[in-house]
């Protein structure tokens, strides 16, 4: 077995198959959505709605605004995303795939898991510096519309009649919170429970799916250590990860008590990654592959 670390990955390429790819996913899913929606106007599934046509109304817009919204907001998490993988790999280490010829055998845990997870909690700090910038001058109004002399009858009578109403202190304090809860605590929950389910999905694999499905990635070497993914193998990889998802399926619906949501794990992602690597055989040659430096 030959373990390849995935040094860097090519931003433009991997931004480019990305984004085409949601892209037609996007638009399958409109289609799909459109004979729902066609399929509920014929048997009449919402009467209340009147002479409101739900295909021209929802069905059309969507096959517009699904794909080129998949697009775009595709291109913008994929190339910060790599941009973030390529700048912390020299400081945490990259991904490591245990690799037999195209199959992966195995997926070192801890390499997986902590850049993984480390992409995941930067992106969440940035997420959470975006809504304490929108929520603290909402409260800091708040709390200073609290403290005009008009409120002061509006308190009273909420007091009177036995609720309180939050002073401005109170609003200015909530503010702080939720700022310190979005900035530290919410990147420090995506870290720890993003390496435990990527820790997860690294043993599941290794342990017990590869006795039954492996990963297939067909890379040929362009020069030295830069390699492009010129095809992959649409059943075999999309049983592996669907299985790996359903066992993680097993877990999370254990704990919301949703019994049977391996099932729905299994299923979906066995259809989305199939249509993924459809997709990107067909698109390689004509937009170029994902190219990566491994070593």
């Amino acid at each position: 077995m030959d373990v390849k670390e995935i040094k860097s990955i090519k931003l433009t390429p991997f931004t480019r198959m990305s984004a085409s790819i949601y892209g037609i996913l996007g638009l399958i899913a409109a289609i799909v959505m459109l004979i729902a929606l066609g399929i509920m106007e014929a048997v009449g599934v919402f009467p209340e709605l009147g002479s409101f046509n739900l295909i021209t109304g929802f069905g059309i817009p969507l096959i517009v605004l699904l794909p080129i919204g998949a697009f775009f907001s595709t291109i913008v998490v994929s190339f910060f995303s790599v941009m973030l993988y390529n700048i912390l790999v020299p400081r945490l280490g990259g991904v490591k795939l245990g690799l037999d010829g195209n199959e992966v055998e195995s997926i070192p845990v801890i390499s997986f898991s902590l850049i993984l997870s480390a992409i995941g909690a930067i992106w969440a700090f940035i997420i959470g510096l975006v809504l304490a910038a929108v929520m603290s001058p909402l409260l800091s109004f708040l709390s200073a519309v609290s403290t005009m002399p008009s409120m002061a009858n509006v308190t009273a009578n909420m007091t009177h009649a036995g609720a309180t109403m939050p002073t401005g202190a109170e609003f200015g304090t909530a503010g702080i919170v939720l700022s310190l809860v979005l900035i530290i605590g919410l990147p420090i929950l995506v870290f720890v429970f993003g390496f435990i389910w990527n820790a997860l999905f690294a043993l599941f694999y290794n342990h017990i799916v590869t006795r039954v499905a492996k990963i297939n990635l067909e890379f040929s070497q362009i020069k030295e250590s830069l390699y492009e993914l010129k095809h992959v193998p649409v059943l075999q990889t999309a049983l592996a990860i669907a299985i790996v998802y359903a066992l993680l399926g097993i877990i999370s619906g254990i704990l919301s008590g949703n019994y049977l949501e391996f099932i729905s794990d299994f299923v979906t992602y066995f259809v989305e990654i199939a249509l993924m690597a459809i997709l990107y055989n067909y698109l390689a040659p004509k937009i170029g592959s994902i190219k990566l430096n491994l070593e």
